[in-house]
């Protein structure tokens, strides 16, 4: 066995990493709302960004601090309750207070620092509250408050998101660690979603980049719970090698690169699952496409239908909404090649449409499979060997309730 998951790991288990959360005022619940993640040394550091064009502040100012510091990062801070989006020339100032304030009390220089923001969009950051609680973090850094720190980034997310893996390369073990938060605005490049990934590996900026964006591909974006793309949307990772090991050859690469793809799999997967209001998670699996592209395209248009997720919120087998959101999708098909089939698990599945035309499936057995709290719906295009899989969910009362008065 080459890696093992720790349920109870985070951001903190790799070597070398602290947290604090604390409660700094900027959310009206009273919670902790500033988080401090640490490295006691230099990090080489990556990051994958929202490709929303109204971009947040730090998301502004962490692509540029990456463009000139990729080698040399101590840390990142994290607030919730104000995003620091749509706030012009003062958001930009108040993101680079923010890494000017972390390296005055933790050490470095400013650009040797990360930030995130997550909350409410076209809000000013209270940033004297942000200073006060950096104040008060930094002295509290441990390397216990892993979860705390995930609980610490949380908005409207009802449970914390953190995992580790320890993996077993050629040079010895090493751990990836990480916490993400997210439950609305969830859709493909990126979503309303924070993630901050680190590891104990001594692992180059380049392959750092290369892992963390065919990682998020396969994971983070490869979800979608509403269809809307965050201003915020930011994954960091960071690694300072203080395990002593380092990923230099193919084979470790290779093992590296699976053991971050499972973690941000299994952090995607706790975003998708804790959506606002869901009740189901769908896998939408579609393959026979021309191109990957095409796969995707389709796969994207069924997961943010909302005739196609209200059914998968009523457990009502409505299945022509489906070939519905695939023929809308833009992708050239023939109707006639379509097959559709729903399925729970490893159970054999039920094919609903054959050549195009409905099979003789017995209503019951399908509707049977939407009662479920997740199953698959795969359609093939008959047009080719490509495919593509991503995770959806419905759309309930719930999620528009949260929406309707999530300022209020």
């Amino acid at each position: 066995m080459t890696h093992q998951i720790l349920s109870d790991g985070s951001a903190t288990t790799p070597r070398g990493f602290s947290a604090a959360a604390v409660a700094a005022g900027i959310k009206q619940s009273g919670r902790p709302d500033l988080v401090l993640v640490f490295s006691d040394r230099d990090c080489t550091a990556a990051g994958v960004f929202t490709r929303n064009r109204v971009a947040a502040a730090p998301v502004i100012v962490d692509r540029a601090t990456l463009a000139t510091n990729n080698s040399a990062i101590r840390g990142v801070v994290i607030n919730s309750g104000n995003a620091n989006a749509c706030t012009g020339e003062p958001g930009l100032a108040n993101a680079r207070e923010m890494q000017r304030l972390a390296s005055e009390e933790l050490g470095g220089r400013p650009d040797q620092y990360l930030v995130m923001s997550t909350g409410v969009i076209g809000v000013p950051l209270p940033i004297e509250r942000v200073r006060s609680g950096i104040l008060i973090a930094a002295p509290s850094l441990s390397p216990d408050n892993g979860i705390a720190a995930a609980e610490g980034i949380m908005t409207t997310d009802t449970r914390p998101k953190h995992l580790a893996i320890e993996i077993q390369l050629p040079g010895g073990t090493v751990t990836l660690g990480g916490m993400a938060k997210g439950a609305g605005m969830i859709h493909p490049d990126m979503a309303t979603l924070l993630g901050v990934v680190t590891t104990d590996a001594a692992v180059s900026a380049d392959d750092l980049a290369t892992m963390l964006r065919e990682a998020a591909d396969r994971s983070f974006n490869a979800i979608s719970i509403d269809g809307d793309t965050s201003t915020n949307d930011t994954i960091l990772l960071l690694a300072n090698g203080a395990g002593g090991v380092s990923v230099n050859d193919a084979e470790s690469r290779e093992l590296f690169a699976n053991a971050l793809n499972e973690l941000c799999h299994a952090l995607a997967m706790m975003v998708v699952s804790d959506g606002e209001g869901v009740t189901r998670v769908v896998t939408v699996h579609v393959t026979g496409a021309r191109t990957e592209s095409d796969a995707r395209r389709v796969a994207n248009t069924i997961a943010t239908s909302p005739l196609v997720k209200t059914a998968f919120a009523g457990g009502d087998p409505n299945w022509g909404r489906i070939l519905a959101a695939t023929g809308r999708s833009g992708v050239d098909l023939d109707q006639s090649r379509l097959a559709l089939w729903i399925g729970v698990g490893d159970e054999p599945p039920l094919q609903i449409v054959r050549d195009g035309t409905p099979t003789n499936f017995v209503e019951a057995d399908a509707a049977a499979v939407f009662a479920q709290p997740a199953f698959t719906v795969r359609v093939d295009l008959g047009d080719g060997s490509a495919e593509t899989v991503l995770w959806t969910t419905d759309l309930t009362h719930d999620y528009v309730t949260i929406n309707a008065d999530y300022r209020t």
